[in-house]
């Protein structure tokens, strides 16, 4: 479970842009903004990222604030599971990222699939649908699901590009050092099961 700081935190930002988006009073307005100001220095204290970066990610929308979307592909060949090496931080994930505007799941995986480990998938089954907070330790200054999808291996060819230097296939006995906050041993070892049980059923939060 998250920390209550950040739960609370979240819960500012989330009245906050409320008010900023239905309010008409001018005096109401400057209240609410000194709420969304506030959540900002919250956030960047506890969770060591800039104040600039949770505008950009999170304090720039405006109507009721929602979870973000982020999907990631589970691609396997001869019982070994695809990662891509991220890099940002050298360390290794499924293909995904968050999800685009206008693309379905189907879409948004095959299209990450293609970008971040040069290969082309049939998107099959939806392992899971987890929301980030009851998974990580990390604190995170905004609310996300993460989409796991099984998919089916057509043919392609890693070529690097400015999100991933490398990719390769692995054991779930012998994974590398893995992008945490993007996905951890359980969900990698989740995906496992999922592509061996074909009575696997999906699972969400």
């Amino acid at each position: 479970m998250e920390p209550k700081w950040l739960t609370w935190a979240k819960e500012l930002q989330l009245i906050a842009q409320a008010g900023l988006t239905y309010s008409t009073d001018k005096f109401d307005l400057e209240r609410f903004q000194q709420i969304r100001d506030l959540s900002i220095k919250i956030l960047s204290e506890y969770t060591e990222i800039s104040n600039e970066k949770i505008k950009d990610l999170f304090c720039n929308e405006v109507g009721y604030q929602t979870p973000k979307v982020e999907i990631r592909g589970a691609i396997f060949k001869d019982d070994k599971i695809l990662l891509v090496k991220e890099s940002i931080d050298g360390c290794w994930s499924l293909p995904g990222g968050w999800a685009e505007v206008n693309l379905s799941i189907k879409e948004n995986v095959a299209k990450e699939a293609m970008e971040e480990a040069g290969v082309k998938v049939i998107p099959q089954k939806l392992i899971a649908v987890l929301e980030r907070s009851k998974h990580y330790e990390e604190p995170f200054p905004y609310g996300v699901y993460k989409a796991f999808v099984l998919c089916e291996l057509v043919d392609g060819e890693f070529k690097k590009n400015i999100e991933t230097v490398a990719s390769d296939f692995f054991d779930v006995t012998n994974l590398p050092e893995l992008s945490l906050g993007r996905n951890t041993k359980k969900q990698i070892e989740m995906c496992f099961d999922a592509h061996k049980n074909k009575d696997f059923i999906t699972i969400f939060d």
